[in-house]
């Protein structure tokens, strides 16, 4: 790959962080829940607010890795090992971020069974960040198998030659 789409994608990874950490530190502010809370209300008092928060480090920590692999490319070693363990942790983080939105959604059906509110927004886009995380999972873990069957045929060779 050029080097300049290399860093054109990293440009890329480091806005969506930068969009998703300021819609998680924006969007409590406006919700129509939180209209006469304090900040010490919106973000301490907030369970959920809390679970939320703990399900976006697997986001950020799958953005970090996912960095690191294009600067693995960048350098010309996309059959190292180094590539094959970034997309394990993006595997593993896109499978946590499936968990803790499962909890979520079960945490708004809890709440929302009180509360007598519609769930069906929530959840749906609850369902919007469960598919592609699927897909995202999939495809790291095709990626990570023939990636590490490179490494392994690499590395055969290595010790034949």
């Amino acid at each position: 790959m050029k080097r300049s789409s290399i860093i054109f994608l990293q440009i890329v990874i480091v806005l969506i962080g930068v969009a998703a950490l300021t819609f998680l530190l924006w969007e409590p502010q406006v919700e129509g829940v939180n209209k006469n809370r304090t900040n010490f209300e919106i973000y301490f008092q907030d369970p959920f607010l809390a679970l939320v928060y703990a399900g976006s480090i697997p986001f950020f920590m799958a953005l970090y890795q996912a960095i690191r692999a294009l600067g693995y490319v960048g350098r010309n070693q996309v059959f190292s090992p180094d590539v094959v363990k970034a997309l394990r942790t993006i595997k593993y983080c896109a499978l946590a971020i499936i968990g803790f939105v499962f909890v979520e959604e079960i945490w708004i059906l809890l709440v929302s069974g009180r509360d007598e509110d519609n769930p069906g927004a929530p959840i749906f886009l609850g369902l919007l960040i469960i598919l592609p995380s699927i897909i995202v999972a999939l495809t790291a873990g095709m990626f990570e198998r023939i990636l590490q069957n490179a490494v392994d045929l690499k590395s055969e060779n290595d010790l034949t030659v």
